[in-house]
């Protein structure tokens, strides 16, 4: 059976010890509830298998990686209790890809924005295509990157991520991201980027499970309160959400699009 192009989905399938979780909606692959909800349960669910030795997570098509947030759903938000849901969103995806036993590897096949930089920088290595800019675009629709902020600033640092949330209007080139420290690899072609990630998970699914387990423990360490910080910052970004200021934003993104 082939998926419709139209509508969203969140799929994975496991083979030889590589677990493979692709997303996609047909708005650049922004992310409803529905898909974010799914997502965090897909690897959650994933993290307790213990045949799966290692996970990719990518999106489909060959535009955008992630948009981010959905405009549609962003707008239809009426009160802070819907706005925390919306956004506690992102806090489950990020903290599913922290807590997960297996190293993650990200599959970054284009341009990231807002959410899409947070799951860019929540993965353990992300491996990408030259053409893969990212944009924190949140605060020019009133928002800002509460969410996503504390996963690209432990990625790339509190300087760069300053640079990216305050300029929200301007893109990042994936060299600048690579040398940030965003990107592990930056490649010419899909096919090299590819191969590239085909042949480091080959060898992630032959290495030690303990010895990954406890390198991803090391890699992580300080975030332990994460579940309630991302939790309070969706708070602040689902009290935001309602201000006629990014309602305005929001529309005339929209008119736009």
């Amino acid at each position: 059976m082939v998926t419709s192009i139209t509508e969203p989905y969140v799929k994975k399938e496991v083979h030889q010890g590589i677990a493979s979780v692709e997303f996609f909606h047909p708005q650049s692959n922004s992310l409803p509830s529905a898909t974010l909800q799914q997502l965090a349960h897909t690897i959650t669910q994933l993290a307790a298998d213990p045949k799966v030795l290692v996970i990719v997570l990518k999106s489909a098509g060959e535009k955008a990686f992630c948009a981010g947030a959905s405009f549609e759903e962003l707008t239809a938000i009426k009160t802070e209790k819907e706005g925390l849901h919306f956004f506690s969103g992102f806090a489950h995806v990020i903290n599913a890809l922290r807590k997960c036993h297996q190293l993650v590897i990200g599959r970054i096949h284009g341009k990231c924005v807002g959410g899409g930089v947070g799951i860019a920088a929540a993965v353990d290595y992300a491996i990408a295509v030259e053409g893969a800019d990212v944009k924190l675009s949140e605060l020019a629709v009133g928002i800002g990157p509460f969410v996503v902020g504390p996963a690209v600033e432990r990625k790339i640092g509190l300087s760069a991520f300053s640079q990216l949330a305050i300029d929200a209007g301007s893109w990042r080139n994936s060299d600048w991201a690579k040398r940030k420290g965003l990107f592990a690899e930056v490649h010419p072609t899909v096919e090299s980027m590819d191969e590239s990630i085909a042949k480091l998970s080959n060898t992630l699914s032959h290495s030690s499970p303990e010895a990954m387990l406890e390198m991803k423990k090391v890699f992580w360490k300080g975030t332990e309160h994460w579940d309630e910080l991302l939790i309070e910052r969706a708070k602040i970004s689902g009290r935001l959400v309602l201000s006629e200021f990014t309602k305005n934003a929001i529309a005339k993104f929209k008119a736009k699009s």
